[in-house]
């Protein structure tokens, strides 16, 4: 019996990717199914490794603005608006 390559694919069901993703665990746009998979954010066609926050239909990404954290302790963020688009990796 031959092996085809659909056969040896180990095939994932991924969930799909909501159009508003937080990485704050505290937020109500956290899902944690989505970040058992590895997610890439392409931003004004190029891809950032730094983005907090998404939301697609806006069209805008958060980023931490360098090292800086509030009286509690989270990063500082700003938004920037632009094209975005995630995909799983």
């Amino acid at each position: 019996m031959k092996a085809t390559p659909n056969c040896t694919r180990l095939q994932v069901n991924k969930p799909p990717l909501p159009d508003h993703l937080s990485t704050d665990a505290r937020s109500k746009f956290h899902d944690a199914k989505v970040f058992e998979h590895d997610i890439g954010i392409l931003f004004n066609d190029k891809e950032r490794f730094d983005v907090e926050e998404y939301c697609l239909s806006e069209g805008w990404i958060k980023v931490p603005v360098g090292k800086k954290v509030d009286r509690f302790g989270y990063p500082l963020t700003v938004k920037l608006k632009g094209k975005v688009e995630a995909f799983y990796k």
